[in-house]
């Protein structure tokens, strides 16, 4: 007998098992949204209800079992959450959690019937589809090197809402379980095995059968913690183990989040609180703070930009939708050095050919030799194979010849940061290619707009910036000189999108828009260096605020000689005012005078010994400039300059109309230099405070500590309005609204 649903349909065996196959039609993955939510709901009666049925196995038609929630239908909860709060607020926290709950009600009733299941995991399983597996009875998962079963909640200001936070640490030892939730890590089917996550590996056309066999051995319909005498695999909070674990776990918490994370905070507090609770209490435990979690700031800024905004982006938001779309079969790419070998190397792992081209053979090979060492360490941690490497280095051609070029799609050019030097080029490979073929430099500084004046097809010439390294980096630029085409826009960005990173649109200006803020954010920290704040309390206050890397760390990793060349240039372009002279003279005497470039030669402000040691902060650099007692700085201060700047400056981006779209800004500020993704962004955080609250404290800091701190007019604006930027530039709205 067959029954068939919209997202799933089930097929009951002679043995009377059921396979319930979850295949949502319209896309390429399962996600829970409302509809699976009511139809799960309904399989799960169904399966109890049907005397035939003896047990259940669930799985996916699609390639991927699932991605997790449709995070979308988050939004809609806490949408009809804030709009009935104002009526009743207490009906309307009721009904939040009553939302938030009825997985775990869903779930727990699917686990606690009398009839087995078991998850039957063709691949990914991620966040509340996970959590619908580790429901089950038992699971058995594909050997696919490519599987990955994870929780991933915490990277988008969430907590695992589905019992994740008490399953995981029942079925795991507690540690193991607070490293996956409060990591949000992914796990292979191995490794997920030998943490006891899953009950079987087996090989991919395997998967369904095993499962079924499971249940015909007698797989009993009862989970390990509601049987008499189960005992936590970490042993009970209160014991010896738990008074070794949860001090030092919640110290490791601290420091590696700040406290900033209010989800995050709340996984520690439903692991810790759930185990010492019946399980019953402990999934109520979990929904509440689910539920008092998405009713944050936080968690809504984060939904926002790292899942709804990063999805529409991905999906190529800022095309040109009257464009055919291009199939990119080859690729050039000018200069063999550490940029363009990266820019090479994420061409080919996406099935496209590339050619490299340097001015010596030998600087080419070596180009091509990137791509191979980093294959060689995908090897190493089996996430490819031998013939893997083959196939991708079967893809580039490194050569010193342009006529190589001629069939390109596309070139791009990551030579010298020299204006000269790109002209040069750019003559050279519109000598050989075909007069429609996109021409894109992969520049951090020099205006589009001035480079294309060496082409004689400005409208083919774009910007395609990309950020160090190029593989392990997700954002990319795309930059508009004043006669881009619309042809060359989705040239590019049909380019970002086929190597799999996300692109952000801006027109033409010096820095573009992330190494904009980048530069606001190391400015300040020599504004402080100079004013004798400590250099520890510079780079632990930047942490704290919640940028992953210290702004003079950061300055160590992009050179410190590079900062003194961008400075130099600045002057040369825009004269000696564009300029805070102090800063010239603070790199001038780390480069000149103490021979200090960075981490690329072992010395800039910090040392870098030989491994395994760790680095430290250069100890000279506290002479360098009289030294203010800690006690007389306040950290506060400090962590609202970082976090104020960088703001201010992407806000300034807004008004210039650099940055038309705001999902961009804050997309490309989280993902391109690490702003404090807690907060969503610099503009969301803005918006979280209240444009006035924000420049009534920016008064303050530019009072305290420069006119850089003044709010610009657009603030000044929107404060007075009461207006906030996801109202103003509403991102739904047409591009020309946006504009």
């Amino acid at each position: 007998m067959i029954m068939t649903y919209k997202n799933f349909s089930i097929e009951t065996d002679s043995d009377g098992i059921a396979l319930i196959t979850w295949d949502m039609p319209g896309k390429s993955m399962n996600v829970i949204d409302q509809s699976v939510m009511d139809e799960l709901d309904a399989v799960i009666n169904e399966v109890a209800a049907t005397d035939a049925i003896k047990g259940a196995v669930i799985t996916s038609g699609k390639k991927a079992f699932g991605a997790g929630a449709d995070l979308t239908m988050l939004q809609d909860m806490l949408a009809d959450f804030q709009s009935k709060q104002g009526v009743d607020k207490e009906a309307a926290t009721q009904t939040l959690f009553d939302n938030a709950y009825r997985l775990n009600l869903m779930l727990r009733r699917l686990e606690t019937g009398d009839k087995p299941w078991v998850a039957a995991l063709n691949g990914l399983a991620m966040g509340g589809c996970f959590e619908i597996a580790l429901a089950c009875h038992a699971r058995v998962a594909s050997d696919d090197p490519k599987l990955r079963v994870g929780l991933p909640e915490v990277k988008v200001g969430l907590l695992p809402g589905g019992g994740g936070t008490q399953r995981v640490p029942r079925l795991t030892n507690t540690q193991d379980a607070l490293q996956m939730l409060l990591q949000g890590k992914a796990h292979p089917a191995k490794k997920a095995k030998s943490l006891g996550l899953l009950t079987e590996v087996v090989a991919a056309d395997e998967v369904v059968e095993k499962s079924k066999e499971l249940i015909r051995n007698g797989l009993e319909a009862k989970q390990p913690w509601d049987k008499k005498g189960y005992r936590l695999p970490g042993g009970k909070v209160y014991s010896p183990a738990g008074f070794n674990l949860f001090p030092p776990a919640n110290a490791l918490y601290r420091k590696e989040t700040y406290d900033n994370y209010p989800g995050a905070r709340a996984i520690m507090k439903c692991v810790y609180e759930g185990l010492l609770l019946p399980f019953d209490t402990a999934l109520k435990v979990e929904s509440r703070y689910f539920a008092n979690v998405l009713q944050t700031t936080e968690a809504a800024s984060m939904v926002r930009t790292l899942f709804i905004s990063m999805q529409e982006l991905n999906k190529g938001a800022r095309r040109p939708s009257d464009i055919p779309a291009n199939k990119i079969k080859k690729v050039g790419v000018i200069g063999a050095g550490f940029m363009g070998a990266g820019i090479t190397y994420v061409t080919a792992k996406a099935g496209i050919e590339v050619v490299l081209i340097d001015r010596e053979q030998e600087y080419a090979e070596k180009g091509k030799s990137y791509s191979a060492d980093l294959m060689d360490k995908a090897i190493k941690r089996r996430r490819a194979t031998a013939e893997d490497k083959e196939a991708l280095l079967g893809l580039i051609t490194a050569t010193t010849d342009y006529n190589a070029l001629e069939d390109c799609d596309l070139v791009v050019e990551a030579v010298f940061e020299d204006a000269a030097i790109k002209a040069d080029v750019t003559e050279k490979v519109e000598a050989v290619v075909s007069s429609d073929v996109t021409f894109a430099s992969n520049t951090s500084t020099i205006p589009i707009t001035n480079l294309a004046k060496a082409s004689k097809r400005a409208t083919n010439f774009i910007g395609i910036h990309f950020f160090s390294p190029v593989d392990r980096m997700l954002l990319v630029e795309i930059i508009l000189g004043k006669k881009t085409g619309d042809a060359a826009l989705a040239m590019a960005i049909d380019y970002v999108l086929a190597i799999k990173k996300t692109p952000i649109v801006v027109n033409d200006t010096r820095g573009f828009f992330a190494n904009r803020c980048v530069f606001r954010y190391m400015n300040e920290s020599y504004n402080m260096l100079m004013e004798g704040v400590p250099p520890a309390m510079i780079e632990n206050a930047a942490k704290m605020a919640g940028m992953p890397v210290g702004p003079l760390s950061l300055n160590d990793e992009v050179a410190i000689d590079l900062s003194q060349k961008v400075l130099r240039q600045t002057v040369k372009d825009l004269g000696e005012k564009a300029v805070d002279p102090r800063y010239l003279e603070l790199v001038d005497t780390m480069v000149e005078t103490n021979g200090r470039r960075g981490r690329k030669n072992g010395k800039g402000f910090y040392e870098y010994p030989e491994k395994p040691a760790k680095k430290y902060l250069w100890p000279e650099l506290k002479n360098l400039y009289p030294q203010q007692h800690p006690d007389d700085v306040s950290v506060q201060d400090l962590k609202d300059r970082f976090l104020y700047t960088m703001a201010m400056e992407a806000a300034r981006t807004i008004q210039e109309g650099v940055v038309t779209d705001i999902r961009e800004a804050d997309v490309g500020a989280i993902i391109g230099f690490g702003f404090a993704p807690y907060t969503g962004g610099p503009l969301s955080f803005i918006d979280g405070m209240g444009a006035d609250v924000f420049v009534a404290r920016a008064k303050q800091l530019a009072k305290k500590y420069g006119s850089h701190f003044q709010p610009i007019k657009l603030m000044n604006e929107m404060a007075k309005n009461g207006e906030t930027f996801y109202g103003r530039f509403d991102p739904s709205a047409s591009k020309d609204k946006a504009a």
